[in-house]
């Protein structure tokens, strides 16, 4: 699947709930199969749908740790809404796949809770806490339209990925985010 990128109107809308007549259709099916192989030969950790042009709200995350060497488990939320919030938060570097140049550090809730619909249709609710519930963040903003841009308290938080080493050093921070 083609990677919706920087500038794609797409990445800006608010995203359509998925109608459950859709779920468990071939048609969604395929959507989620193609979402995962393109999550994957990106070398991502999560993927949102408008991030393929499909403006519904569904994405991919992966929030465990991986079972083996590189093989993460990939976690399907389909129409996720979150329904807590820690009033603690800390920043964090973020990558995204739909602007892999940049790294931009964002300010994240430490603890949330998403209830969301699994590929079964079964509703779940996750207590989510760290780089979980960050994945989990930065994935729901972009049902919303937002991108980790939007959450930078500075220009000078968006720093060139080529450049992050520099910036790190300057800094004395560790740069461990993937990109979502």
């Amino acid at each position: 699947m083609k990677n919706a990128q920087l500038g794609q109107p797409v990445l800006r809308q608010v995203a359509e709930p998925v109608p459950p007549e859709a779920l468990g259709s071939p048609a969604f099916r395929e959507l989620i199969e193609g979402m995962v192989q393109t999550l994957q030969e990106a070398g991502g950790i999560g993927l949102a749908a408008p991030q393929v042009f499909v403006s519904q709200r569904l994405f991919l995350a992966c929030i465990h740790p991986p079972r083996e060497e590189g093989v993460r488990e990939v976690e399907v939320f389909i129409n996720p809404r979150l329904t807590e919030r820690s009033l603690e938060k800390e920043p964090g570097w973020e990558g995204c796949l739909s602007f892999p140049e940049l790294q931009v550090l964002v300010p994240r809730h430490r603890r949330i809770a998403v209830e969301f619909l699994d590929l079964a249709g079964r509703k779940q609710t996750l207590q989510l806490e760290g780089f979980p519930a960050r994945i989990v963040q930065h994935e729901y903003d972009h049902l919303d339209g937002i991108l980790t841009l939007d959450r930078a308290a500075s220009t000078h938080d968006i720093v060139k990925a080529s450049e992050m080493e520099t910036v790190l050093r300057e800094r004395g921070g560790v740069d461990d985010t993937p990109s979502a």
